[in-house]
């Protein structure tokens, strides 16, 4: 199995490269001139050789022969620098383009994918492992073009020379073969093993990163270090495993060079001393360097394999993620228009998985401009409910419907479009406010900006940061969890979509700023469809109608009068927070 996902890996990464075709045949010419001028110099520096005899040096017949050295070193250098650039060329522009499909496929894949597995694993796939790859066919182009070129051209000036010590080298070479393959195959289960435990150690420190307040919060440093430690340390093993095994190639294939140098010394004295004159010491001379010539691409090669199987093995890793199964394409659906706000879900049934079942037959008929609220105990299905609406989960039974289309025949950005979304969790990105709050319409002018933002009552600290909406904020890492969230609604404000979705939205904010929100937020809900995930009383008292969910069943809805009168779930609800109040 692993074999087989190594020869598919090597071979789609080629189709990455294919594209640049036209560089790696500039390439190979400038490999295949620059390896056949150093051979051809070889035989100059034999012909060189052959002027010293015992009589002394021929001066007059070595200077022609020197020149033409001279001349060819230059240009070698040349033809060299120009494959560098070339595979150099070829590697960038594929790992471009390795790393663009794979952003593209996480910006397709379904939520649940991002949901069910560690951000940093695949944070560490798009980044990590494709620096790997790249740093795998910078060295492996670099030494296979002139390597295999050197390795052709050599026999072939060799066989020129003298077929029978030829022979001795061409006959021990398969030892260093298969010392490379066994080596290879020992390389490549370690490297995927170590690039999966990088995934696992960057996916641990993404999440207590992340979760820092938390971990000093319950005094968990010291577990942590110790789950760490544990990574770290199955991942110390793995890593000396790996370059071990890597090691050994090199030694190994250079003992069988070493042989095959012997070899030529050996039975070329023998031929200099019977050939009678047919064969000199200049060619003797030759022959030597070429034996050194042709074992060196050897060397070099079982010297980037460390990096050839890491990065077939990281690139293994990444095709894993391309090849997740994208969303179900919407090519044909049609676009949502005039929208009126109108929901329906008709037996809606849901579950993330399959053997728990967690919303079962919904039925929910909102009318245009209707304020919904929806309350509930934990897990009840609430947020679950807002997935749904938002097409972010798909239904795995009955319809759901707005403005009288399934959402299922909608395109889902049309459909997203439709709707404004507040959650509890804020996200901001790096950029100016201004950038932030125009995230939704990057077209608006400043003074649509700052009417969201006063409508949000965001627009007092803003004017108060350095460089009031041109401040560049990092992930609002300098600004408190309530100055994100008045940030986030006013992105919403600017927006004004026919629907609203407001998980609470206002979670982070003090009563009073509250109060101005919600009065904003009342402005801003007339005319509209509003859907209200909240558990302050204040939020939800004034909806047109509350829905009250519990294991994902409606169990009540109603006015908060008539469900108080009622007695029911939902009067239990609030009479226990104010209890606990």
């Amino acid at each position: 199995m692993a074999k087989n996902n190594k020869k598919g890996s090597l071979l789609r990464i080629l189709r990455y490269v294919k594209p640049q075709l036209w560089l790696v045949i500039i390439a190979l010419i400038c490999a295949a001139a620059s390896v056949l001028l150093s051979l051809y110099t070889t035989v100059l520096v034999g012909e060189a050789v052959d002027c010293i005899t015992e009589l002394g040096a021929d001066f007059a017949a070595m200077t022609p022969i020197l020149i033409k050295i001279a001349v060819i070193i230059p240009i070698v250098a040349g033809l060299q620098w120009l494959m560098y650039f070339c595979t150099n060329a070829i590697t960038h522009r594929t790992v471009k383009a390795l790393r663009t499909d794979a952003f593209r496929q996480v910006q397709n894949i379904p939520l649940s994918y991002i949901d069910t597995n560690a951000h940093g694993d695949i944070i560490s796939r798009v980044v990590n492992d494709v620096d790997t790859v790249s740093d795998g066919l910078l060295q492996g182009f670099q030494q296979l073009f002139t390597g295999v070129v050197t390795i052709i051209g050599t026999l072939c000036f060799m066989l020129s020379l003298n077929l029978e010590i030829t022979l001795v080298v061409v006959l021990i070479t398969p030892v260093s073969f298969a010392v490379a393959a066994v080596i290879s195959k020992l390389c490549f289960n370690k490297f995927r093993e170590q690039s999966k435990l990088k995934g696992e150690l960057t996916g641990f420190i993404d999440e207590h990163i992340g979760g820092q307040k938390l971990v000093k919060a319950f005094g968990y440093e010291e577990a942590s270090q110790q789950q760490f430690d544990d990574i770290n340390e199955r991942l110390n093993i793995c890593g000396r495993r790996a370059q071990f095994y890597s090691a050994l190639t090199n030694p190994c294939t250079r003992f069988v060079n070493s042989l095959v140098y012997a070899g030529v010394g050996v039975f070329g004295a023998l031929r200099v001393i019977t050939s009678a004159g047919t064969f000199s010491v200049g060619g003797l001379s030759c022959f030597l360097q070429y034996a050194n010539q042709y074992t060196k691409p050897f060397n070099e090669i079982s010297g980037v394999i460390t990096e050839l199987q890491n990065a077939i093995a990281s690139a293994g890793r990444i095709f894993e993620l391309i090849d997740e199964p994208e969303e179900v394409s919407d090519k044909n659906c049609e676009v949502l228009q005039n929208c009126d706000g109108e929901v329906l879900l008709d037996d809606v049934s849901f579950s993330y998985v399959p053997e728990k079942p967690l919303i079962e037959e919904l039925n929910l008929n909102v009318k245009s401009g209707q304020h919904i609220a929806i309350v509930g105990p934990t897990g009840c299905g609430k947020t679950t409910l807002i997935n749904l609406l938002m097409r972010f989960y798909d239904v795995v039974s009955g319809e759901i419907r707005v403005s009288g289309t399934p959402i299922k025949q909608l395109t889902r950005n049309s459909l997203r479009r439709g709707f404004g979304i507040v959650l509890q969790e804020t996200w901001l990105f790096k950029g100016t406010v201004r950038e932030n709050i125009a995230y939704g319409r990057p077209e608006a002018t400043l003074d649509e900006v700052i009417e969201a933002a006063k409508a949000a009552h965001a627009h007092s600290f803003i004017r108060r940061l350095p460089q009031g909406y041109d401040t560049v904020i990092s992930d609002g890492g300098d600004l408190s969890q309530g100055q994100k969230q008045l940030l986030s609604i006013a992105r919403v404000m600017l927006t004004l979509p026919p629907m609203l979705i407001l998980d609470e939205a206002t979670s982070s904010i003090d009563t009073r700023t509250e109060m101005r929100i919600q009065s904003a937020f009342d402005r801003m809900m007339t005319g509209r469809t509003s859907f209200v995930v909240a558990h302050r009383l204040s939020t939800i008292r004034n909806a047109d109608c509350i829905l009250v969910m519990k294991s994902g069943h409606i169990v009540e809805q109603g006015t908060h009068e008539q469900l108080m009168a009622n007695g029911g779930f939902y009067s239990e609800l609030i009479n226990s927070r104010k209890e606990n109040a």
